[in-house]
């Protein structure tokens, strides 16, 4: 036998949206117990963001990296021969050879032969010998083939390729005022440029000279939930060196003191116009990754408690009507039954979106002192980043609200709704953030493709592909931009909407 869902004879009332928007903010401003739940969600991320967890050794003198041109926190550590050059001028040398030594993990300090593919041996100009100041260099890489990079985060592509004495690498530097232009060629009599800096910050007196620098050694198992490693070490050797201006005396400087390197062996040796030059740390953007650094989102981790509560009371706004059967006069009196469920998705978005931005604020203000107060380093982001995480974080709980409540229509349960939430936006977040536990490429397809994707809202980190690094959402990179990600828990919340407005019209109340 086919039902007929119940539809109201009755015309619409002489009311707008904007009375269905008060009468639904009535209802729930008269459930008390919806109101309480609503400050207890936000008391939850404050909460959270104030307790003592995070955990470090560090303070605000011994932990703050070298600072770069850009601002950004910068690893500058490598070993320089170097010399002076006052105006303008240039530098070419021949690289014959690039080689290095990486830990075995299993065997403490002992080493054994390879090289990192970043490591880096090549020429420099550079402001000073302070970490962090500008440079220009054009380099040969462990597995990059020839680059030109400056002021650390920029980075430009030249020959391809591994340098060896049967394929060795010539390298040009040449300064016109601020300006860096970097050369390479395969022979040393037909050039390319490679590209050009301008060094804002470069003085008439620069440093000039050759480097040798190796990034640490990194082995991922479990996909990327376990990292490894150890500081690594590598070695140059150049010949061909030619100045064009009259040459000086060549001092060796260990800048920021070379990374550590392995044994002491950071140094180098000139013999008939032959230079080798060994080194160890790196010349790049400081990033994230399996230490006890943290990112502003270590604030917002209650994020997830407060959601499951607000999800709870999203949830119950629709279901309590169904279970109290006061859907049907709600759908007698508005029969226009889309615009009842945007009324409540409006409502209980905007309520959820005020909670949030207010509790993720203080979150992020005080929960950054708390952290470090605790000793632990919290990286810095900008003031527009922070508005973003604060303003991005009040949406997902909006945004995760609306979803709620669509789930909630189709259910007509709230137990099963709020089930379904947390299975689709904190299941996924706990298997590849929280405790991640899947390879890499499974977790990413998640954050990618799950309305958890909408937490890339808190991301801060850059991913540099000059810098060897675990880039997993563990350590707070997402696979996808932090609006991109928002933008697909927005489409599931649409997508949901959809099929509730469906259902709602084409069901019984």
């Amino acid at each position: 036998m086919t039902v007929t869902p119940y539809q109201s004879r009755l015309r619409e009332g002489p009311y707008g949206f904007a009375d269905l928007l008060h009468a639904e903010w009535t209802k729930f401003r008269t459930v008390r117990g919806w109101i309480i739940a609503v400050i207890v969600g936000g008391l939850a991320i404050v909460a959270f963001a104030l307790a003592p967890g995070q955990q470090g050794s560090c303070n605000v003198s011994s932990c703050t990296a070298p600072v770069g041109p850009g601002g950004e926190e910068v690893s500058d550590s490598f070993y320089f021969v170097h010399q002076p050059l006052s105006g303008n001028g240039s530098i070419t040398v021949r690289v014959t050879s690039l080689t290095g030594e990486i830990p075995v993990l299993t065997q403490g300090a002992a080493m054994r032969a390879g090289l990192v593919p970043w490591a880096k041996a090549g020429i420099i100009i550079k402001a000073s010998t302070s970490p962090g100041s500008a440079y220009a260099a054009m380099m040969v890489t462990g597995s990059h083939g020839v680059r030109m990079q400056d002021d650390f985060t920029q980075d430009m592509p030249g020959l391809p390729g591994a340098v060896s004495a049967t394929s060795p690498r010539w390298l040009r530097l040449t300064r016109s005022g601020d300006t860096i232009t970097g050369y390479d060629s395969a022979d040393g009599a037909h050039w390319a440029a490679v590209g050009t800096a301008t060094l804002a910050s470069l003085p008439q007196v620069a440093q000039v000279g050759l480097f040798t620098t190796s990034p640490g050694y990194l082995q991922t198992s479990l996909g990327e939930a376990s990292v490894s490693g150890g500081p690594s070490v590598a070695t140059g050797v150049f010949d061909h060196v030619g100045l064009s201006w009259p040459s000086g005396a060549w001092a060796g400087d260990n800048v920021g003191g070379g990374g550590g390197s392995p044994g002491g062996t950071a140094g180098s040796s000139q013999a008939a116009g032959t230079f080798t030059i060994t080194g160890a740390g790196d010349i790049a953007p400081v990033v994230a990754g399996g230490g006890g650094d943290v990112t502003i989102a270590q604030t917002l981790v209650g994020t997830f408690a407060g959601l499951i509560v607000l999800v709870v009371v999203a949830a119950m706004f629709m279901t309590a009507e169904y279970r109290r059967r006061l859907i049907l006069v709600t759908l007698t009196a508005a029969p226009r039954r889309g615009r009842v469920l945007a009324a409540k998705a409006v409502i209980i978005g905007t309520v959820t979106f005020a909670a949030g931005l207010v509790s993720a604020a203080i979150a992020v203000v005080l929960g950054q002192r708390v952290l470090r107060g605790n000793g632990a380093y919290v990286y810095p982001a900008s003031a527009l980043t922070q508005v973003r995480v604060i303003v991005g974080t009040a949406a997902v709980l909006a945004v995760a609200a609306v979803l709620a409540v669509a789930i909630g229509t189709i259910l007509r349960r709230g137990s099963g709704a709020v089930a379904v939430v947390v299975v689709v936006i904190v299941l996924p977040y706990l298997l590849t953030v929280a405790a991640p536990i899947l390879p890499a490429g499974p977790a990413d397809w998640l954050l990618r493709l799950t309305p958890a994707a909408g937490f890339a809202i808190q991301q801060t980190l850059i991913q540099y592909p000059q810098v060897t690094n675990t880039y997993a959402a563990a350590y707070g990179y997402y696979p996808l931009p932090p609006w991109a990600g928002l933008a697909v828990l927005c489409a599931w919340a649409a997508l949901a909407l959809s099929l509730a407005v469906f259902l709602l019209r084409r069901r019984d109340a």
